[in-house]
């Protein structure tokens, strides 16, 4: 084989110490080929390290007991010459390659283009293993034996001896071996990162180690050639002139690409730590949680924050608390920004209150196993989002737990994923067990308030359906009124016989309707208005007939065994209905879209609307409209009916024949139909 010692003058080649990174790179990559070329990197990685390290401490050792026989034997000087056969193509490469950078660099060019089929790790391992044969030759076997018989005498240290001429050149040569060791485990490192099969757009730091690897495996492979060369001076005449020593630029270059290198690896080991800890907290909260307080700090405590009581505060007392507090408990998350949330905290406030009342029970849902739990989320918490939130609090105070400036940025991300948050405020509803109930629950809680307890997605359709024959017998009258329901605003349908009290109650409500605009409230209030049969009076019939025959139609379904849950809540509200018709005065009707929040006599809902000044305080104080609407009602109901309860007679249509009786008369034996009915209040009556 052709050695570079007879081979071209150094004044044609290049020192790869002049080159910059990107000229390394450019010439490098030209070797690179394709990995189509397989081999056990991790054996090869583990056996070469393994002779290499060993061979590294027995140097050290070397050199220690070299120096204490330094001052004993002084003036001894014996040479010894080892040197091993047997060399593999890139071992004889190294070895034979002249002394210098020039001819190191052309020799490490040559490996690569041999190497240009196997990964960048491999190329790097397969030329260690190949300094690992001459290393270990070097040193295993001559020195552990001179070692040996230096145990049982100190009559032969030749060998010991030519190391200690040379101690100060296997000093530094050491320390170049033991930087390059660890510039291989940095390369085994990013192989094994580069493995896990992660996206470079979830790991961007991993994009530029892609960039650096060639780099960093040619200065692998320059140092072992390099080094390859050292060993065979150590066993050559130390007196040889010229011989050839390694530049202090290897440690200075190999030292860079570590610390480089290094902090790139880390950095990957830390993105990727942080998607090991998304799925983690993401697998809780999807799938093994089984408990609300192991949810909730996987949604919002840091690895970092140990301690719970630094993110949750109870709103009413500004006090920390801990997510145990959760514990066995429903949750409704709010789930919102700082901005535009007047609507929302007004709800759950209302809500808060009516869970603090009397306690009451849902199919197995009690009142006093509700919290809520605000997650604020901003971009930054800078001083005035502070201040916001500080301000929020101070106004807003009721017993709600609040997430202080939550910044946890894998919670974020988890939240915008497993609820879609998209930055529109939110309520979701959690359970016990940690598992969502409803993605949010804002929409009911708007619709029916508290009605809508205890906030499930079924709730919400049992409320619907509660109403539907209601609104399907008011759209066929009036198609209308169902763009006025979708809208989700405040509607007041009314109607009656007294035509006095109807146009009043229609000024009455156009005055409201320009009032509550002038108001300044927090949240905008929208209030429309619908008089049954103002545009044809003939639909006014036709209307409480078809109310009558539902409720005929209802108790029929009953005795069948219908849904008795929605059916009976029907039947009791057509009741009401037909029941408010006999109102001398008139009747009103107040909904909230599809909710219908008050059956009124007309006298009182007539008052209560012109007495917009004397309730519309509570609207500032965070009380929905209807819920105002509603008390103030209820307070002077009583005042405006009348005293003393008349018994009335409503008859019923032909269609509503609701039972069949023999008749009495026993020549007849004829069946008579029951066609009416007596409603008889109770009111004053005694048990």
């Amino acid at each position: 084989m052709m050695t570079q010692k007879s081979g071209s003058s150094s004044n044609v080649l290049q020192n790869p110490f002049e080159f910059s990174d990107e000229q390394i790179l450019d010439n490098v990559y030209r070797t690179h080929f394709h990995c189509v070329e397989k081999c056990d990197v991790k054996s090869l990685h583990t056996v070469a390290s393994t002779v290499i390290n060993h061979s590294i401490q027995i140097t050290d050792t070397v050199i220690q007991q070299a120096s204490q026989l330094s001052e004993r034997f002084r003036e001894e000087t014996v040479t010894s010459r080892q040197l091993t056969a047997k060399l593999k193509r890139i071992a004889c490469q190294m070895v034979c390659t002249s002394r210098g950078e020039h001819y190191a660099h052309h020799t490490t060019m040559l490996i690569l283009e041999q190497l240009k089929a196997y990964s960048w790790d491999a190329k790097a391992l397969i030329v260690q293993a190949a300094f690992a044969l001459e290393y270990g030759k070097f040193l295993y076997h001559p020195l552990t034996r001179q070692h040996e018989e230096y145990e049982k005498s100190l009559a032969d240290l030749n060998g010991l001896l030519v190391i200690q001429q040379n101690i100060q050149h296997l000093s530094f040569f050491n320390s170049v071996v033991k930087k390059v060791m660890q510039v291989i485990e940095c390369i085994t490192e990013w192989k094994r990162l580069t493995s896990a099969g992660y996206d470079i757009k979830d790991v961007p730091t991993l994009a530029d180690t892609l960039h650096e690897i060639p780099v960093v495996v040619y200065w692998a492979i320059f140092t072992f050639v390099t080094c390859t060369g050292q060993i065979d001076d150590f066993t050559t005449d130390h007196n040889k002139v010229n011989k050839y020593e390694l530049s202090k630029n290897f440690e200075n270059k190999l030292d860079l690409i570590l610390r480089t290198f290094k902090e790139h690896l880390e950095m990957c080991s830390m993105e990727i730590g942080r998607i090991e800890d998304y799925s983690r907290r993401k697998n809780i909260i999807i799938i093994t949680g089984k408990d609300i307080v192991k949810v909730l700090r996987a949604l919002i405590i840091s690895t970092e924050n140990k301690d719970s009581r630094h993110n949750v505060i109870n709103g009413l007392t500004l006090e920390q608390v801990k997510i145990e507090e959760f514990k066995k408990k429903h949750v409704l998350l709010f789930i919102s920004g700082l901005e535009h949330i007047d609507e929302e905290i007004q709800l759950l406030k209302s809500v808060y209150e009516k869970l603090k009342e009397k306690p009451r029970e849902v199919e197995g849902y009690r009142t006093e196993d509700f919290k809520i739990l605000w997650i604020p989320i901003v971009d930054e918490w800078n001083e005035d989002r502070r201040k916001t939130l500080e301000t929020k609090l101070q106004r807003t105070k009721f017993g709600w737990y609040v997430v202080k400036h939550f910044n946890f940025e894998i919670g974020i991300k988890l939240i915008k994923e497993v609820f879609n948050y998209s930055g529109k405020p939110m309520i979701p509803l959690m359970n016990p067990d940690g598992k969502v109930e409803n993605f949010d629950t804002k929409q009911i809680i708007s619709m029916y308030g508290f009605d809508g307890f205890p906030f499930r997605t079924s709730d919400h359709t049992r409320l619907t359906q509660q109403w539907n024959w209601f609104w399907s017998e008011m759209t066929k009258l009036n198609p209308r009124i169902g763009d006025l329901i979708e809208e989700d605003r405040y509607l007041f349908i009314y109607g009656g016989s007294d035509t006095m009290w109807i146009q009043e109650f229609t000024t009455a409500i156009e005055k409201l309707k320009r009032d509550v605009g002038t108001l300044s409230l927090q949240i905008d209030i929208t209030v429309d208005s619908y008089q049954l049969g103002r545009e044809d009076p003939k639909i006014v019939p036709r209307f409480w007939i078809a109310i009558d025959s539902l409720l005929a139609s209802r108790k029929q379904q009953i005795m069948k065994g219908g849904n008795e849950g929605v059916q009976d809540f029907a039947t009791r509200e057509i009741k009401r209905l037909l029941f408010l018709k006999q109102d001398p005065k008139g009747w009103v009707i107040l909904s909230k879209g599809y909710n219908v929040k008050l059956l009124g006599h007309g006298q009182a809902m007539s008052r209560t609307v012109k007495d917009l000044s004397f309730w519309h305080v509570k609207l500032h104080e965070e009380v929905s409209f209807d819920v105002a609407f509603k008390e103030y009602y209820e307070s002077i109901k009583d005042k405006t009916s009348p005293k003393k309860c008349e018994h009335s007679e409503i008859s019923n249509y032909p269609s509503d024949i609701l039972a069949h009786i023999p008749c009495p008369n026993i020549e007849c034996g004829r069946s008579m139909e029951v066609t009416s009915v007596n409603y008889r209040c109770c009111h004053g009556l005694d048990p």
